[in-house]
Parts: structure tokens; sequence; C-alpha cells
């Protein structure tokens, strides 16, 4: 069979992921009910990583391409540029987590009743998983429904979760230069597929061991020690320059999105530019939301220091 005729496309990012990469390709080959092939982007690894990946490969149908060295967004922008004419679904993968057997399988159970021609992208929640001292917790339940006003403040699609549809693959391919932009692709897809007028599908059950580890880029953001080391880096700016990042990207593909989104935008934009009181105005106006009554107050916390 060849790569065109797989039912998933898995693009996995990896700079010096020999640690956990071995872990994380054997729960790839043991997915369940899904036809898959692996593309690999290796950002400059110093490490075994490339040894490993040609031992999986024996095996696998697996294509490695060097990765432009710029962080990893750029690696998963490149793996996005690289995808073949026509895949039907699209996976994103870390190199360090553990997928459960069925991860690919319920996403694409779940894309299947997606009309054909809307873009469409699947999450779900997580096990966050810290192996060194045996803890497994459930990451956060997201009650109010994906749509471009809370993507446009919030990400709640993690990529190690996420899968595109046909439609929605092409789509990130088409916009991928603009994407580069932004902070993280994950919450970059969040905002183009509801941008656009698209269907996200939120998945409350987990399908993924998120580890936690000193490496992780991101990480988990649920503990309290991390909560108050992400306010802090609010007040610095951070999170006003990942905005900044969203923004920029986003109106470079303005024509893609729906004009009620784009006046959304249009409206944050201002917003963010306004004095106090016609601040908080436009944001009521923008219609923006976040998932958690204590994430939103932090939120409208934020806006009134104008560190949004």
């Amino acid at each position: 069979m060849t790569r065109q005729e797989k039912d998933v496309t898995i693009l996995l990012g990896v700079r010096n992921g020999e640690t956990h990469l071995t872990e994380q390709l054997n729960s790839i080959a043991r997915q369940t009910n899904a036809d898959w092939t692996l593309i690999v982007s290796d950002d400059q690894s110093s490490d075994g990583s490339q040894n490993i990946l040609q031992r999986f490969a024996t095996d696998h149908p697996v294509t490695v391409l060097n990765g432009p060295g710029e962080g990893f967004v750029r690696n998963f922008m490149h793996l996005i540029k690289a995808l073949p004419g026509d895949p039907s679904y699209v996976a994103f993968c870390d190199q360090d987590d553990v997928w459960l057997p069925d991860k690919l399988a319920s996403g694409m159970d779940a894309l299947r009743q997606i009309p054909s021609g809307v873009p469409a992208l699947y999450c779900s929640r997580r096990i966050v998983w810290n192996p060194k001292i045996d803890s497994r917790r459930l990451s956060l339940a997201y009650d109010r429904p994906p749509s471009f006003a809370n993507a446009c403040i919030e990400n709640i699609a993690p990529a190690n979760t996420i899968l595109l549809n046909r439609t929605a693959a092409q789509l990130a391919r088409e916009t991928a230069e603009s994407g580069e932009k932004v902070f993280a692709h994950d919450w970059w897809l969040y905002l183009l597929i509801t941008g656009v007028g698209g269907k996200v599908v939120y998945d409350p059950e987990p399908h993924v061991l998120y580890r936690q580890h000193t490496g992780n880029q991101i990480g988990a953001g649920e503990q309290i020690g991390r909560r108050l080391k992400n306010k802090l880096a609010v007040l610095r700016g951070s999170y006003a320059e990942r905005m900044n990042r969203n923004i920029a990207a986003l109106e470079d593909i303005a024509d893609h999105l729906t004009p009620e989104n784009r006046q959304c935008l249009a409206l944050l934009s201002e917003a963010r530019k306004a004095p106090l009181m016609r601040r908080l105005t436009l944001l009521r106006q923008a219609g923006v939301y976040r998932q958690g009554r204590a994430s939103m107050l932090s939120f409208w916390g934020a806006a009134c220091l104008g560190k949004i």
C-alpha cells in the first residue's frame, strides 16, 4: 500500500528525543483499526534519535526529513508543508508521550461524523503522567463549546491529541506560511479551523499519556506552582506577545475567516490598543471567553492591566 493510501499521516517533530522516543514509537505501532504512515522532522538532533528512527523504519512506513532548526513551531510547520497531496487524516505527535491503542481510531470515528467538505479538528483530554513519581491525573475538562471566540484567547486543543480531516489538513498546509508566526502550532490549528467556520470535536475521554519531565516545551500548566509562574509571565508581557503573534497570523489569512469571526478579531485587536473602559467594552462586544471561571477572571485581570 502506498503512502497516499494510508488512513492517517502522523507528523512527528523530534529534537534530541532519544530518552523517550522509542516508547512513543512503540505506542504508535500498537494503534488499532488505523493504517498509518509516519513523517518525522528531525530538528538537528545531536543524540541517538536518528538511529532510533532508522531502526523503527525497517518495519514501519517512515519518512525522515531534516528540520529547519528554528524551534518546535517551525519544525511542525515544516511537516505540515510536507504533507502528501491528499492525506485522509493528519495527526500530530510529540517525541516523549505514549499513545493509548485506540487514540487514532477514536479520532477517526469522531471525524467521520462530520461532512467531508467541512474542515474539522478532533482533540481530547489527556492523562497527565509523571512516571518518575508514578503519578497520573486527568487534564482539565472543558464544558463550554469550542469556538473562535474561545480560540482567540485560549487554546483547548493540545497538539498531541489533534487529528485533522482531509479538508482541515489541506487548509493547514495552504496557510502554513502564516502559521509560522504563532506561539504554538496547536493553538494556530484551533484558531484556523474555528476561524473559517469549521468544526472542532472535543472528546472528554483521554487517549494519550502526556509525559511530564524537565524538558517539556510547555507542560500541563495546571499545578499551583506552574499557574503562579504563568501569571508572573503574563505580567512580564509573555501572553501579550503570544496574542501579537497569533493576531498577526490571523490578519494574514483574514479572507479565509467568516464575517462574524473577522468582526470578532477586529474588536479584539481594537480593544488591545484602547483605554481601559473602552477596552473592556470592546472585549465584551467581541464575546471572547475562556473555559473556566477562574481562568476567565485571570483574563479580565490581565485586560485591566493592559497585559493582553
